[in-house]
């Protein structure tokens, strides 16, 4: 099934362009007001892509896994050299202050109970040989994963279940956009009760000085650290990816169309589109499958680009425009479709 989309290039809003018209070799699979999804390998989007483009590149590629998944995976030993073709475009069409987030998952050694270290090669090699700097290491606390692999795990309980995810956030120089009062965390009681009460200054045995300032709650909130977990996320905006009743599962089984085996929440783009751009900025997922990220960038008014090679994938996308649609209120897909075959 393809969907033939109403052109709108000239459409102008927010920063800049629609970004479709970044794009001009190939037809959007579909598009909305703020963005456009491909049915393509992503090196022809990014092939297209200008330099100094996008603001954010979030994605989460297939992991290299010793095992096969349908969404489909790179064997370990090619992983590294498969990814980085896509870095060095990655480096390219970001923007000076521009950010690259990159979740990735561990791995077991086949058949043994030990982890592989390919994703800590692939680090080196992104910072090494990409020349991308490393901002900072973040951790997604999954509670949903598997305890896998089942034989280590399960059967002979030899290991301890895996429910953390790298999520590195790599930039083009030191000094990239970054705001964490986009992202601060409600105070918690005992920090208000504290700051109502005042606090004894004192120098801590690390020698940190303790003064008033430290229970000031006049900035709007905490700084959330690097582990991103369920209270980084809006009551509708759950951390683990295995919901069976959410709006995008439900169409899906309703219509008959296949599920992304691998999704992540839209708590995890939310948290870095926020901290990491403004309205009217780029956002661009190279590996979209169900294009989670487009629809979080759209709902929070970023413009977007989504590539996808599966087209089963970027058909069931669609709902979740309709999903941003109704949590917006006006009850209306903002995808915009002419016509369907």
């Amino acid at each position: 099934m393809k969907t033939t989309v109403k052109r709108q290039r000239d459409l102008h809003f927010g920063k800049g362009v629609h970004p479709s018209a970044l794009v001009k070799s190939l037809e959007p699979f579909h598009e909305t007001d703020f963005g456009a999804a491909y049915l393509c390998d992503s090196e022809r989007v990014l092939a297209d892509m200008p330099d100094r483009s996008a603001n954010l590149i979030f994605t989460s590629p297939p992991y290299a896994l010793h095992f096969k998944k349908a969404y489909g995976n790179v064997e370990k030993h090619e992983y590294i050299e498969w990814f980085l073709r896509f870095a060095k475009q990655f480096k390219r069409v970001l923007t000076d202050d521009g950010s690259f987030v990159l979740n990735i998952g561990g791995s077991y050694n086949k058949g043994s109970p030990t982890r592989s270290v390919y994703h800590f090669k692939l680090l080196v090699a992104l910072v090494e040989e990409v020349g991308f700097h490393l901002a900072q290491e973040a951790f997604w606390y999954n509670p949903a994963k598997m305890p896998m692999p089942a034989e280590w795990v399960t059967v002979r309980r030899v290991r301890i279940k895996d429910s953390v995810e790298y999520l590195w956030w790599f930039s083009k120089t030191p000094h990239p956009k970054a705001n964490n009062r986009n992202v601060l965390r409600p105070y918690s009681a005992d920090m208000i009760r504290l700051n109502k009460r005042g606090v004894l200054e004192t120098v801590r045995p690390s020698g940190h000085n303790i003064t008033s300032r430290f229970t000031d709650i006049s900035s709007g909130g905490s700084i959330p650290p690097n582990v991103i977990d369920d209270s980084d996320a809006e009551s509708m905006l759950r951390l683990g990816n295995n919901s069976a009743n959410d709006y995008y599962t439900k169409c899906c089984k309703r219509d008959g169309v296949k599920i992304h085996p691998a999704r992540f929440p839209a708590a995890l783009p939310e948290f870095f589109i926020k901290l990491l751009t403004d309205k009217g900025d780029l956002v661009y997922d190279p590996f979209a499958g169900s294009n989670t990220c487009g629809a979080v960038a759209e709902r929070l008014g970023r413009r977007w680009l989504a590539s996808e090679n599966v087209e089963e994938y970027l058909i069931g996308s669609r709902y979740r425009f309709d999903e941003a649609a109704m949590v917006n209120g006006n009850g209306k897909s903002s995808v915009l479709v002419s016509e369907s075959k």
